[in-house]
């Protein structure tokens, strides 16, 4: 009897990774209800010599931006992958569990691993604590990031794309020596963080060019091009445009580019570029990949036009304007993460481009320091209905808040309390009319939710 009592009692106690998870999670919450914490490299650079540097022991390409960075870090990664390499992804944040940001080839970490990475992290951040070496535990972005060099260095990878988490020049990311820096596009978002201008936050971003180094961007706000173009000249760095792998594009060409692909000249050859990321704003950041690519060729990775090609057509990157198809009582469904006024403006677009005509139902999300009101502007409008939801997180705007920027732009709307409810609602109201599209959107957080309730 004792035994057995034992055994159920064993059997209900967490395990390491959710152990791991819960600490982390305390770490993000902590952070948020104290904004006098502030970050500094020199914090994380403490924290990794103690785990004997990690970060130093592969190659790296840091991707910094306002939109986009994870789309190209993506595509970057799976042309490493369609070349042979021993490539690692680390992207934040995560849709349904934290294991996706860390990535070795094709595998998302373990649980197992990632409990080891964080006792191994925990372990150096709580020594460091104690002996004084650092003022504060270490953030939870900070312990991931560090968890992620970690086990890549573990995993004896060759080369990590690395996404920036917010901005750039603070980030934990940018104590990272990267071959090679990409700036996607930049617009306002984090600005309680960042800056409240488009100048301030281009200014973090471009924190991740390095001295003497290679960047890759494309042209964009003029705002941002003065601050990028201006750290490229003060820093003597190479600046790289990716216009020339940027196809032209006029309204009615899009679908046909997404759905037969678009020919471009890479190294000399020809090739066919068919990507599965759909929207316009993807072209950018397929090129601003391709032309990444080049710029490691010239570091020594062996990487072919046919190789390119390859790895554009076996990207993976879930959430982002990603259709389900209608089955049985299910309607057509797109998951698409538009937090902020640049991202609701490129779904926006994309949903124009091909439900033009179709009725529209929303089920929205987001967290209570987005730019709820402008983003409303932006896409409500389309809307039948707006069924206004929160995730479970502490930081979302609540249903009734939503509700309140809906309805100053006209949009009839629904709050429910949960994702679940939200998307069953729509469900039910997509029901009446036939051709009705649900798009679920805002917060990557709602996109998480709803792809499991989906599943």
């Amino acid at each position: 009897m004792r035994l057995s009592a034992m055994t159920a009692i064993s059997k209900l106690a967490p395990s390491a990774y959710d152990v791991a998870v819960s600490d982390l999670l305390r770490l993000g919450h902590e952070l948020h209800a104290t904004p006098s914490y502030k970050f500094d490299l020199a914090h994380m650079r403490t924290l990794l010599a103690e785990l004997g540097n990690p970060q130093r022991r592969f190659a790296s390409v840091l991707i910094a931006g306002t939109n986009g960075k994870g789309s190209t870090a993506a595509t970057l990664h799976s042309i490493l992958r369609a070349a042979g390499l021993r490539a690692a992804l680390y992207t934040s944040p995560h849709l349904i569990r934290p294991n996706e940001r860390i990535v070795v080839e094709d595998e998302a970490i373990s649980d197992p691993e990632f409990a080891e990475m964080h006792n191994r992290v925990e372990h150096a951040a709580q020594k460091l604590v104690t002996s004084g070496e650092l003022p504060w535990h270490p953030s939870f972005f900070e312990m991931l990031t560090a968890m992620a060099f970690e086990h890549f260095a573990s995993c004896g990878i060759e080369i990590a794309v690395l996404e920036v988490g917010m901005g750039g020049r603070l980030d934990a990311t940018n104590v990272a020596d990267p071959c090679v820096s990409v700036v996607t596009d930049i617009a306002l978002d984090h600005q309680n963080f960042l800056g409240h201008t488009l100048t301030e936050i281009a200014r973090e971003k471009a924190g991740i060019i390095r001295p003497g180094g290679v960047v890759v961007t494309l042209p964009q706000h003029p705002q941002a091009n003065d601050v990028i173009g201006n750290t490229i000249l003060e820093r003597n760095a190479r600046g790289v445009s990716a216009v020339p792998y940027v196809p032209p594009v006029t309204p009615n060409a899009e679908e046909q580019l997404r759905e037969r692909g678009y020919k471009l000249a890479v190294l000399g050859e020809e090739i066919n570029v068919e990507s599965p990321l759909i929207g316009r704003h993807q072209l950018r950041n397929v090129a601003l990949a391709i032309a990444a690519a080049l710029e490691l060729k010239a570091f020594g990775f062996e990487i072919a036009p046919a190789q390119i090609e390859a790895g554009i057509r076996a990207t993976r990157w879930p959430g982002r304007f990603q259709m389900i198809p209608a089955k049985g009582d299910r309607p057509e469904t797109v998951l698409d993460v538009a937090h902020n006024p640049a991202g609701a403006w490129a779904l926006r677009s994309a949903i124009s481009q091909y439900y033009d005509g179709r009725p529209i139902i929303f089920v929205f999300g987001a967290m209570r320091d987005k730019a709820i009101d402008e983003i409303a502007e932006i896409l409500f409008p389309l809307a039948e209905y707006v069924i206004a939801t929160q995730a479970a997180t502490p930081r979302a705007a609540t249903p009734e808040q939503i509700r309140e920027a809906a309805e100053r732009v006209g949009a009839k709307t629904i709050c429910e309390n949960d994702v679940a409810a939200a998307i069953h609602r729509a469900q039910v109201l997509a029901a009446v009319r036939t051709g009705t599209v649900v798009v679920i959107t805002g917060s990557i957080y709602i996109v998480g939710e709803a792809l499991q309730q989906l599943a």
